[in-house]
């Protein structure tokens, strides 16, 4: 017997979309596309050039938030020369709907594209300097919205990051199979936990996950064309927005990007180090079809000293 659709998660009449879209975009004409591949949150593409986007109530996180992903982009908007992304048209709450309509980002998600080594490479250098700007914006407004959790000070990232670290090491541990390498899971976290004792960056605004499918290339030219979805956005060290890039070819094209203009100190490079390798032995443990490359990204990482 097939499962009709859950009762806490209905699909919008296109009636209703552009009633609501209308309130903000008089010359709304038609819905022309839904997707609902966000998993907690369905957009409606609105004259293939507009975004319509709602969460579904049964699967989104305590995190996500479309009200905090408003703020974060219009704090981006006053840097829209340097980062790309959505600009906001309105949002409300309705008793039965919360929104976001806001432009379409051109292009396609990186997961979407075969990239050859360089073009792949040439995007995470333009992702770099895109999240550099990210990051440099003045986390107080940020803070004192009330929207973003996350990290108060340095000291409570670090102690975040060194429970982050050993779960990491214990998840590997736990699954064992396959696990070729001249060190153990717990080795590998002792081998890197002392860079998380420096931690001195002060928690900045993340996007929490800037990974293949929020980063968006146009397919002609290969080149970035801009970062989606901030609805998961948090405030913590720097170094956890790199952390879906732990491969060490990935590693060195984003960071060219990310230090372009300006130089990051040792104590973000071991804290990136220490990241990288909690994130690959969690791929390892947790993602089969991973787990030849996370070996190959650990084996360079903690062998590095």
């Amino acid at each position: 017997m097939t499962q009709g659709p859950d009762p806490r998660d209905p699909v919008l009449d296109s009636e209703r979309v552009l009633e609501l879209a209308r309130r903000h975009l008089s010359s709304a004409r038609s819905v022309t596309d839904l997707d609902e591949t966000g998993g907690e949150a369905r957009t409606y593409v609105i004259d293939e050039a507009y975004v319509f986007k709602t969460q579904r109530p049964h699967r989104v996180r305590p995190r996500t938030s479309l009200e905090k992903e408003v703020f974060h982009l219009n704090q981006l908007a006053n840097r829209a020369r340097e980062v790309n992304v959505p600009r906001v048209l309105g949002y409300g709450r309705e008793s039965d709907v919360e929104y976001i309509l806001m432009t379409r980002m051109p292009g396609v998600a990186m997961r979407r594209l075969a990239l050859s080594r360089t073009a792949r490479a040439g995007v995470l250098r333009e992702l770099g300097r895109v999240l550099r700007v990210m990051h440099g914006l003045d986390p107080a407004p940020f803070r004192e919205s009330g929207l973003f959790p996350g990290d108060q000070d340095p000291t409570a990232t670090r102690t975040r990051l060194e429970a982050d670290l050993q779960r990491a090491a214990e998840t590997a541990a736990e699954q064992g199979e396959g696990w070729d390498l001249p060190f153990t899971p717990q080795e590998a976290a002792d081998r890197v936990r002392d860079g998380l004792q420096r931690i001195d960056d002060s928690p900045v605004p993340l996007h929490s996950n800037p990974g293949p499918e929020h980063v968006f290339v146009d397919a002609n030219t290969l080149r970035l064309t801009g970062v989606i979805d901030f609805g998961d956005a948090y405030l913590s060290h720097p170094a956890l927005d790199l952390r879906r890039w732990a491969q060490p070819v990935d590693r060195i094209a984003l960071m060219e990007g990310y230090t372009a203009d300006t130089q990051v100190s040792e104590s973000f490079q071991a804290n990136w180090r220490a990241i990288s390798v909690a994130m690959l032995m969690l791929d390892y443990a947790l993602r089969p079809s991973r787990r030849a490359e996370s070996l190959q990204g650990l084996r360079v990482l903690v062998s590095s000293d």
